[in-house]
């Protein structure tokens, strides 16, 4: 295998994301936030926090990651399966933390399904702390943004 290399996602890599997207089991998507459409809303609020990866000419990783000028969060984080544990995912997140860093965002959250070992045990290994202190609530203001779950 080549080595990978990162770059700043853009609505161009949108097909390529998307594909990965539907590669993993258990992994949701959205069916209006994820669309080309959401995504590309996403990437113009947030134009320098989105990475992907690339590895032997394909798409192999990538996070939606982006900001309220308050706050990062890390969304869709994901690695191509043949290539986990190479260092793709902590090497992704360290640019994003980077990136926001940079935009003065000095705190950073994301959700992981209790359900993802895989995620759950990541964000463990490189660090990140469960937070016991408080309790996530969604409120959904467009049922038409339907999850599907990859099987």
């Amino acid at each position: 295998m080549e080595p990978f290399t990162i770059h700043t996602m853009t609505i161009q890599d949108y097909d390529e994301v998307k594909d990965l997207w539907m590669s993993i089991k258990g992994f949701a998507i959205r069916s209006i936030d994820d669309s080309r459409e959401g995504v590309k809303r996403f990437l113009k609020r947030n134009p320098t926090t989105s990475v992907v990866a690339r590895c032997d000419g394909k798409v192999v990783g990538a996070i939606l990651c982006g900001h309220d000028g308050r706050r990062g969060c890390l969304y869709h984080v994901c690695v191509r399966e043949g290539y986990r544990r190479r260092g793709i995912g902590k090497a992704m997140v360290t640019q994003c933390m980077r990136t926001l860093q940079a935009e003065e965002i000095s705190n950073v959250s994301l959700i992981a399904f209790t359900t993802n070992d895989v995620g759950n045990a990541f964000w463990k290994e490189i660090g990140w702390k469960k937070r016991p202190d408080f309790n996530y609530y969604n409120f959904i203001l467009n049922e038409a943004n339907i999850i599907r779950f990859n099987q």
